[in-house]
């Protein structure tokens, strides 16, 4: 047999011929003419080299190879129609895959955004890449994911983004420090207190310094911790101050005090965004859509500053 004169056209009219039993029933269901029919017969036959149909009881049957072409051209076929309907729900985004840059703050949102659009699309594949401000800077210079998580964005012609989420940081300590038994306290007050800090290049870092400079206040002393969550220990430790998200404080059940500051909490936001030179994936443009319509059913209403209707009409 010379497969390479096999078709996928030669293979759906054996078939049809095969199951109707006629050449003239199958070029009606094929919207064919019949000596185009019998020609294609023909040809599959020679193709193969065998006869595929012989003619009883008024009707074709397949001969003994026939049968066997017959099965091989319906799992083809049948693979192929499979394909086909995997290619029509990527093109809808129900397959498929993206990935999602995020800075370490943004664990604590991220599953809330992404497990009830997990539950709606199971068969699409989402990879998250977690890391401070500075990798995923790089991740997105480097375009190496299809959205990005940031409470601090970063800027340019080539940023696309927009807020969705507030993110209120606020100032906690020990459960029993003085300051948090008195109803205000003024950040002046507390600059001889040791304050854990992120590192440089952190969002939630460059707000509270973007405050004390605009207070005219400096710290006396600090102490670098390169993850929340290892702040917030050291806090419940007692061994200093820390300015974190809220977020954080209320998925962690943190055993912290919040300290009411005045001008406090400071303003920052959650931003979801792309690079404008990177195409997005279906997928991705059918989570931001996910995102827009059942935000707040998610989140509670007070930390909503939904912008995404505008990224996704930048699509």
């Amino acid at each position: 047999m010379n497969i390479r004169h096999l078709t996928f056209r030669l293979l759906q009219v054996y078939v049809a011929v095969v199951r109707s039993g006629s050449i003239s029933q199958a070029a009606q269901q094929l919207h064919l003419t019949q000596p185009t029919v019998s020609l294609q017969v023909k040809r599959l036959s020679e193709a193969v080299g065998e006869p595929l149909l012989e003619l009883r009881e008024g009707s074709y049957k397949p001969t003994f190879v026939g049968t066997e072409l017959y099965h091989a051209a319906l799992d083809a076929l049948t693979r192929f129609e499979d394909f086909d309907g995997f290619l029509t729900d990527a093109a809808r985004g129900n397959k498929g895959h993206f990935s999602i840059g995020v800075v370490t703050t943004a664990q604590y949102v991220l599953p809330r955004l992404l497990s009830p659009y997990a539950q709606q699309y199971p068969a699409v594949d989402v990879t998250f890449n977690i890391g401070n401000r500075g990798s995923v800077l790089q991740r997105f210079e480097n375009q190496l994911d299809d959205l990005y998580l940031f409470s601090h964005p970063p800027t340019g012609d080539h940023v696309i983004s927009r807020r969705f989420l507030r993110n209120p940081l606020v100032l906690i300590a020990p459960i029993h420090h003085w300051a948090a038994q008195r109803d205000e306290v003024d950040c002046v007050e507390l600059v001889d207190e040791r304050f854990l800090m992120r590192e440089p290049g952190s969002a939630t870092r460059m707000v509270f310094e973007n405050f004390l400079r605009e207070q005219n206040l400096q710290l006396h002393n600090t102490m670098q911790i390169e993850s929340n969550e290892v702040i917030r220990m050291s806090v419940e430790n007692g061994l200093g101050l820390a300015v974190l998200s809220e977020h954080t404080l209320a998925q962690s059940q943190a055993r912290v005090a919040q300290i009411k500051v005045r001008n406090f909490p400071l303003n920052s936001h959650w931003y979801l965004v792309q690079h404008g030179d990177r195409r997005l994936p279906v997928t991705a443009h059918n989570f931001i859509e996910f995102m827009n319509a059942h935000l707040t059913e998610w989140v509670e209403e007070k930390y909503i500053r939904n912008e995404l209707a505008v990224l996704l009409g930048n699509q």
